[in-house]
């Protein structure tokens, strides 16, 4: 059985365009001679490896464990390259980490900026994601790295833990649940509540949370940023859930009351994640460290 990059290339192109003709021009070759590279490979395997339809193609069983081989041995390679053009050129490379809302906007931006000023030759693509999406990019190779709060169960993923915060409760001094020193999170449903966007981990999370019971979160604004949040917290606008480490950092500003989620999901193990750390390029293993170390002195 015999493959070569321009095959494995070419497959993975036509796998993300699901267009057998786009994914040629995108590898800069013709339909024809793409199609007739994928038919190798299928006689080669002895297997179908997508479906071609009007709306252009889908992969098959086979396919899809070929696109996530691919995509890890092309990564690799490209790993390989970086590494050895270090030697004579200096640190480059790019990387791409997908991390969840509470990395995303509380530490990274301060981690990321100090480590591309000690790197100028490496290039970072930042996406924010939630915890289901980030373990499944972080299996089949579409990102680097991953960061995220919750539990691994997927087997084929390292995880080094780089923190454990919790969800708290934010109010105005006077409001009802101030008086509290805990609450669980159906004390606070009936209230009106601040939160980040839709398509942010956080406030998907708690939107799945509320419908575990049954019932809806009483969205009132949402936000852009945990600073913005306890701002309008300390106006009165509403209440706001978030990490306690954000709202210890945004109590010194604004007054709020900081009050404990009695609840078990409440507390959050985030985890640096990778297919494997001991494969990881000289440039990744350096930002993966530092994370570590600037988290270990914050916690």
């Amino acid at each position: 059985m015999h493959f070569d990059f321009i095959d494995l290339r070419l497959f993975c192109n036509i796998a993300d365009t699901q267009n057998m003709t786009h994914g040629a021009k995108k590898s800069f070759i013709s339909t024809a001679a793409a199609s007739s590279r994928i038919k190798n490979l299928e006689e080669q395997l002895g297997a179908k490896l997508l479906y071609r339809h009007t709306r252009g193609i889908e992969l098959t069983a086979v396919g899809n464990t070929l696109l996530q081989h691919a995509r890890l041995i092309l990564k690799q390679a490209n790993y390989m390259k970086n590494d050895l053009s270090q030697m004579n050129t200096g640190m480059t490379g790019h990387i791409r980490i997908l991390a969840n809302t509470t990395a995303v906007t509380d530490f990274l931006p301060k981690i990321l900026s100090d480590f591309l000023v000690m790197h100028p030759g490496v290039t970072i693509d930042l996406q924010e994601r939630v915890h289901r999406d980030i373990i499944r990019a972080v299996v089949n190779g579409s990102t680097d790295i991953g960061i995220s709060a919750g539990e691994v169960h997927e087997k084929n993923i390292e995880s080094l833990h780089l923190s454990t915060d919790k969800l708290v409760l934010a109010t105005p001094i006077d409001h009802p649940l101030s008086q509290y020193q805990q609450v669980l999170f159906n004390d606070l449903l009936p209230f009106h509540q601040i939160c980040l966007h839709d398509g942010t981990s956080l406030v998907q999370f708690l939107k799945e949370q509320a419908l575990e019971m049954q019932q809806q979160l009483n969205i009132r604004i949402q936000i852009s940023s945990f600073d913005a949040m306890c701002r309008m917290v300390e106006a009165g606008v509403g209440i706001a859930v978030l990490p306690h480490s954000a709202a210890l950092r945004q109590q010194q500003t604004c007054k709020i009351k900081i009050i404990k989620l009695n609840e078990p999901w409440a507390i959050r193990k985030r985890s640096v994640l990778a297919r494997e750390f001991s494969a990881l390029p000289q440039y990744l293993s350096k930002l993966v460290n530092l994370l570590i170390e600037r988290q270990a002195a914050e916690h």
